[in-house]
């Protein structure tokens, strides 16, 4: 097999495995889907640039890194942030779309609901964890934050998501 060859077949490869992925993620940042698709073909063009050796076992939080700040710059253009690129002045807008047709995502109206009210970043941890399947580790360099810290925005999210879904007289 030929090295072009070798490195198309990565690249469908990855494609399949990431780009729906991904496309959601961006999408819940940039509030539009045509702007997420528009965000993860460029990331896949830079992939490609780079290499499958530069990129080796780094491609997942390389590719949501890679999207997640062209997205917040996206959104940055577009007007929409106010301030900095911090994912806590996103805004609960930012992760509207896939949670407002929980039919199409596979949540439980109660679960998306309560996810909705967690904040931004929170929200943004928890799905990158439970959704996407990163690491803590991956989950830290995608966001810029310490894996600690990631350990613990998770740990304080998922404990108000038990409290919020806990039935009625279960509550603590």
């Amino acid at each position: 097999m030929s090295r072009d060859s070798d490195k198309s077949l990565w690249l469908r490869q990855t494609l399949d495995q990431y780009e729906g992925r991904l496309v959601r993620y961006t999408q819940r940042i940039t509030g539009n889907f045509e702007q997420a698709t528009e965000v993860v073909q460029d990331a896949f063009l830079e992939m490609w640039r780079a290499g499958p050796s530069a990129l080796g076992d780094k491609l997942a939080p390389w590719l949501f890194t890679v999207c997640r700040n062209r997205a917040l710059d996206v959104r940055r253009k577009e007007g929409r942030m106010q301030t900095t690129g911090d994912m806590d002045q996103l805004g609960s807008a930012a992760f509207s779309a896939d949670q407002s047709s929980s039919g199409q995502n596979g949540l439980d109206d109660n679960v998306a609901a309560a996810l909705n009210g967690l904040s931004p970043r929170q929200n943004e941890m928890i799905r990158l964890k439970f959704q996407e399947g990163l690491s803590y580790r991956e989950i830290a360099k995608v966001t810029g934050m310490s894996e600690s810290n990631v350990g613990f925005q998770i740990h304080a999210a998922v404990k108000t998501l038990r409290q919020q879904l806990a039935p009625k007289g279960d509550k603590k």
